[in-house]
């Protein structure tokens, strides 16, 4: 297998990985293992939680060399054309196994079946193979990264809520949470056939809201809001932010965020972490916030895809 060990300077890993294993999860989830030995050099300060990292997936030619880039390797790379530089997507990281130069990254692929064309993230992955390369951009132990979400400070019960593309990362976060965590999480996915086994802690429930052909979002809106006490009505969503992207200290609108906590209300010690498709995210966003009044500093919700919409890196 070809490494990129000449990018060992660089602050974050760029490296080529090649498929070591390939598993069909269920109708909507194919698990690949990638490996490299620079990937001994992966690893974060803490949990992982919902740890993000860029693929890049081979153009109509070879994949890409990162051999010999420097920091500015990625403003040369967007430069050239898409055909021949490649595509690069964010995923999560699902798990990690092994050590040193045996480490392997688990990523779980979405093909999203039925939702229109494939992005090249998924046609890659329902084609993969034992053997395939494509590269990661991913954490160097010891080195600031990002790509972490969940924060929930000093919260008291969490509420973790994601469609399909939300699954790899909620299942991370509850593996990586104390043993005494308290809350719920609740996971939409396509099929029956798309529950999925998970490690989490006894406080915290998981609740599998297969869609099997009803509308996107609609069970797990009403999940949320009857988990919360509060039966507001799915809302009619036409204006989507593609961006959408926000945190308790960061609004992709630019939205200022008061760094007073609003206390004394329904929710205080509630922290929600919410993501998956941008409309349906955009949705439990205006009934949490708006409707039930909950802080902003006490959530956390990402449009990680859109229906019908290719999706930036």
């Amino acid at each position: 297998m070809t490494t990129t060990a000449s990018t060992a300077t660089l602050p974050l890993l760029l490296a080529e990985v090649e498929v070591v294993r390939v598993e069909r999860l269920s109708p909507s989830f194919v698990r690949v293992e990638l490996a490299s030995p620079v990937l001994a050099d992966f690893g974060v300060d803490g949990p992982r939680y919902d740890q993000r990292i860029k693929l890049i997936f081979p153009g109509e030619g070879p994949l890409a060399s990162f051999e010999g880039v420097d920091e500015a390797w990625m403003q040369a790379w967007f430069e050239q054309p898409a055909e021949e530089r490649g595509h690069m997507r964010t995923y999560t990281v699902r798990d990690v196994l092994g050590s040193g130069a045996d480490t392997r990254l688990v990523v779980d692929f979405v093909l999203h079946v039925g939702d229109g064309p494939c992005g090249p993230g998924a046609s890659w992955a329902d084609g993969a193979r034992v053997g395939d390369r494509i590269a990661t951009m991913a954490p160097r132990a010891g080195v600031p990264f990002g790509g972490i979400e969940f924060v929930p400070g000093t919260a008291d019960r969490l509420l973790l809520v994601g469609d399909e593309t939300a699954v790899p990362a909620v299942a991370g976060i509850l593996a990586d949470l104390s043993s005494d965590a308290q809350g719920a999480a609740f996971l939409e996915v396509p099929v029956a056939g798309d529950v999925q086994s998970v490690v989490h802690p006894e406080g915290v429930s998981v609740t599998w809201l297969p869609r099997d052909g009803a509308p996107r979002g609609v069970a797990l809106h009403r999940a949320v809001l009857d988990h919360l006490g509060a039966p507001v009505a799915v809302p009619e969503v036409d204006e989507v932010d593609p961006d959408l992207w926000e945190t308790p200290t960061y609004s992709s609108s630019g939205e200022e965020i008061d760094d007073a906590v609003v206390v004394g209300h329904d929710f205080d010690g509630l922290y929600a972490w919410i993501a998956g498709e941008s409309k349906v995210v955009t949705g439990l966003r205006r009934a949490l916030v708006n409707d039930l009044g909950i802080d902003r500093r006490q959530v956390a919700f990402m449009g990680y895809w859109r229906v019908g919409v290719a999706m930036r890196s």
